[in-house]
């Protein structure tokens, strides 16, 4: 499993909250693997240089057809303008077609309490699966 551990991208105020979003993807066939793959790493280097951004993880399972990402941003105000900027706004509507499916969760945290653990937030995507909210 091809994993991009923690990157830390800037350092909060240890009495700030970051506001995290985690998201799994699931793409329709194996041929759609490697092009979700290369895009997502696209993003992810964006992410790397994206203004307000704390840090982020990347886990592929190919052999799932399944990526999930993990980020920590200075605010959700930081992340959206994250999405709507290029490269990510492109691979997001390219890649809409070949998702079988997605689900996103969004919470708060202590900045000191970076990087998250990737149990937490599987765990957080799993309730909001389940609850198809």
């Amino acid at each position: 499993m091809p994993t991009l551990r923690w990157t830390t991208v800037s350092t909060p105020a240890p009495d700030t909250e970051a506001f995290v979003m985690a998201s799994r993807f699931e793409v329709r066939s194996f041929h759609d693997v490697p092009r979700f793959l290369w895009k997502s790493l696209a993003a992810w280097r964006q992410v790397c240089g994206a203004p307000g951004a704390y840090g982020a993880s990347l886990i592929a399972e190919p052999l799932k057809r399944t990526f999930w990402t993990l980020s920590a941003w200075e605010d959700k105000n930081a992340l959206y303008t994250y999405a709507r900027t290029e490269p990510h706004r492109s691979v997001m509507t390219g890649m809409r077609p070949t998702t079988k499916e997605s689900v996103f969760t969004f919470w708060q945290v202590p900045a000191a309490g970076l990087p998250i653990d990737w149990n937490d937030a599987r765990r957080r995507l799993a309730e909001q699966a389940r609850s198809g909210a």
